[in-house]
């Protein structure tokens, strides 16, 4: 089980990892802070090298909004005052955005494990109330690989109520190549439906039952979270919902707009509590005294292409990918990376969304897999140092 320890006594190299860390710190610093708090925490095998919080879970009032001189709107943020203002701290919970799909995949390849679904089956033999994916042939596969050509989107939140929103998502036929790679958020929905009419339960509870309460994943559930650390003062037109400041509730919108419990968006979680689940698909589906997967369907579901994770992804992987590194990222700032290849595994939550989302820059997740990457490459193998003294930046 996972217990904070040196670099060294992890294997990995303590300059590259102090460096890890001064960049991570810099990142709510300057005129145009990455985010406003963040927590990283990085090791290898059983062994926690790095937990390091900085910034503030809760740093801005709102972003701006007010008309100035010829029409324009002044989004600057506006900060809070000093005292109150919310810290960041290593147990500060997230919303995990896309992170999310992760346990959504975990609760499917159970049922896969447990022969309830086929991976080529068509979802119609599982929910033949989604119309659309049934007129084309969609298979559980596809959805798990992102394949079934659907849109990244629909705007369900704009749609009266559950009901409705329900219908639009299971009448929505593919716009793209059925079997051509494009990432959907439709996708981890429709698996949503086919896992609750094939378990008769609702994917929160698998979720609670087969994967954080086994592993002890105490901090990591659905909202609402009152703890976590603010996302967005989400006011139209940069966002799609006027909702106000956001924290503790779902940032995304059609998550919120299905109750809070969808199959792409929704989970809460500590940094901590994702290591966990790092360190259980290392270790071939098992954590201490609990297994929530065979290492042959871990396998299955970290091999590339993947199955919901992504693999040797560079373009937030950094070094890390190229040997079979496998992870995901979620829009409100939040990212996780796992290398079986050198028994790493990185997490890096941020809230990059507060007070309002930016332009994608995944340059601070890139620079972070690196310099773990070059850790490893620097270090000495596990077991060959001293007893652990504790972990770098505390």
């Amino acid at each position: 089980m996972l217990r904070p320890g040196s670099p060294e006594s992890a294997g990995l190299d303590p300059d590259e990892l102090r460096r890890l860390v001064h960049d991570v710190r810099a990142l709510p610093e300057g005129p145009h802070p990455w985010c406003a708090g963040a927590v990283v925490l990085a090791g290898r095998g059983s062994v926690i090298a790095v937990e390091e919080a900085t910034g503030w879970a809760v740093r801005y009032a709102g972003s701006g909004g007010s008309t100035a001189p010829g029409g324009s709107t002044d989004t600057t943020p506006v900060d809070l005052p000093p005292a109150d203002r919310v810290p960041m701290r290593v147990g500060t919970p997230f919303d995990l955005a896309s992170l999310t799909k992760l346990c959504t995949t975990v609760a499917a390849v159970q049922q896969l494990e447990r022969g309830a679904l086929a991976l080529d089956a068509p979802v119609a033999r599982y929910a033949p109330e989604c119309t659309g994916a049934a007129a084309h042939g969609v298979t559980v596969r596809q959805l798990l690989t992102h394949t079934s050509g659907l849109r990244p989107e629909l705007p369900l939140y704009e749609l009266p109520d559950v009901r409705a929103r329900l219908r639009a998502l299971w009448a929505e036929v593919p716009s793209g190549e059925v079997g051509a790679y494009a990432y959907s958020d439709l996708n981890m929905l429709l698996l949503q439906q086919v896992l609750q009419r094939v378990t008769g339960r609702c994917l929160d509870l698998l979720i609670r039952d087969g994967i954080t309460r086994p592993l002890g994943m105490t901090a990591t559930g659905f909202g609402p979270c009152p703890g976590a650390a603010a996302t967005e003062d989400q006011r139209r037109p940069w966002a799609k919902a006027d909702r106000g400041m956001l924290r503790g509730e779902v940032h995304d919108e059609n998550a919120w707009a299905l109750g809070g419990v969808a199959g792409h968006a929704g989970l809460f979680g500590t940094a901590r509590d994702l290591a966990v689940l790092c360190r259980t698909l290392l270790n071939g589906g098992a954590y201490g005294t609990a297994r929530i997967l065979g290492p042959d369907h871990v396998r299955l579901m970290l091999t590339a292409p993947g199955l919901g994770f992504g693999v040797d992804q560079a373009w937030f992987m950094g070094e890390l990918a190229g040997r079979g590194a496998a992870g995901h990222t979620g829009f409100t700032g939040t990212s996780l990376v796992l290398d079986p290849a050198t028994d790493t595994f990185l997490v890096l939550l941020a809230n990059t969304v507060h007070p309002r989302r930016q332009p994608p820059d995944n340059g601070p997740r890139v620079r972070a897999a690196t310099t773990l990457a070059r850790a490893v490459a620097a270090g000495p193998s596990p077991g060959t140092a001293r007893r652990p003294s504790g972990p770098a930046g505390h």
